[in-house]
Formats: structure tokens, sequence, C-alpha cells
């Protein structure tokens, strides 16, 4: 990593190596100093994600992610999510349909609570996975779509989430 890009991090004190060459210590969560990443980047990712969820992202930083989450930072929300192009509305449906195409469903939650804090209601998240369904195929919107109801539900337990979201067994041909 280019030096004057490394971010600043907590060292933890070094230990042994063990036979496989790894520093235990260095593996430790340490955190991440805020101050060594990209401002802008940061900021859209905090308004984007939470600033709870980037919090905790940055504190469980350690010797080998540290580096990722400054490359995530810096590239993913300094680079491509601050520019003019697109709003942060647009933005996230592209995400949560990429996410859905590739069936990255760890990642869903997180943007479907993004979409939601960029403006995007049940139901245009409803609309995007359908939309992503014909594109990506029934089988992954099928996946997309359970884990967002299961987030919708968390968010607003009981409701329905503001607007039915159709059971995703409905969707298998």
């Amino acid at each position: 990593m280019d030096p004057e890009h490394t971010p600043a991090r907590a060292q933890a004190p070094a230990g042994q190596l063990d036979p496989a060459g790894l520093d235990p210590a260095g593996l430790d969560p340490a955190g991440l100093d805020p101050a060594g990443l990209d401002p802008a980047g940061l900021a859209v990712r905090r308004a984007v994600l939470g600033e709870e969820h980037v919090a905790r992202s940055l504190a469980a930083a350690d010797a080998f992610t540290a580096d990722f989450q400054d490359f995530i930072t810096r590239y993913a929300w300094g680079g491509v999510w601050t520019r003019e192009g697109l709003d942060l509305r647009t933005r996230s449906c592209i995400t949560l349909a990429v996410l859905t195409a590739l069936h990255c469903t760890q990642e869903l939650p997180l943007h479907v609570r993004g979409a939601l804090n960029n403006g995007l209601t049940p139901e245009e998240i409803k609309e995007v996975l359908l939309h992503t369904a014909v594109y990506a195929g029934v089988p992954a919107a099928n996946s997309a779509f359970a884990v967002a109801r299961r987030t919708l539900d968390e968010l607003a337990p009981g409701t329905g989430a503001t607007a039915p979201v159709p059971d995703p067994s409905d969707l298998n041909p």
C-alpha cells in the first residue's frame, strides 16, 4: 500500500510467530483510526450504511483487514459513491441488483438498510428485485426477496415493512 495512503491504526504488541508464520497479536482487532481514511468516502459510507455499522467495521479492523477497510472506503465509497453522475438512490438500486445477481446474500441486509437510508421505499426495493429477477434469474431474486423481507421485518416488526413483499415461494417456477 502507498505509504501516503496507509491508514493510521492502533498497533497491537508483537507476539511470537506461530508455526504458520502468523503473528497472533497482529490479527487481534486493534481498530482503524478514521483520521487516516478518505474523508469523502468515510462521510458517504456513514450516510448510507449508518454510523454504528461503520464504527463497528473500523473497530474490528486488524492487521489483516485494515488495508481492505481503507480500500473500500477510498475506492468504493470515496471514488465511486461520491461521483456526480448518479444520485445515492440510483446507486442503491444498482447495488441491490448486482448483489442479487451475484448471489451476495450476506451483503444484502446491509444494502437494504442503506437503500432505505437513501430514500428508497420497501415498494421500490421490491421493484428492483423483481426487475433483477428477469435479467439475473429467478433463483437469485428468490434468495434476495427472502433476505430483504427478513431485513425489512427486522426494521419494522409485524408491519410487513409498510408495503407487502411477495412471498419468495410464489416466485418459484
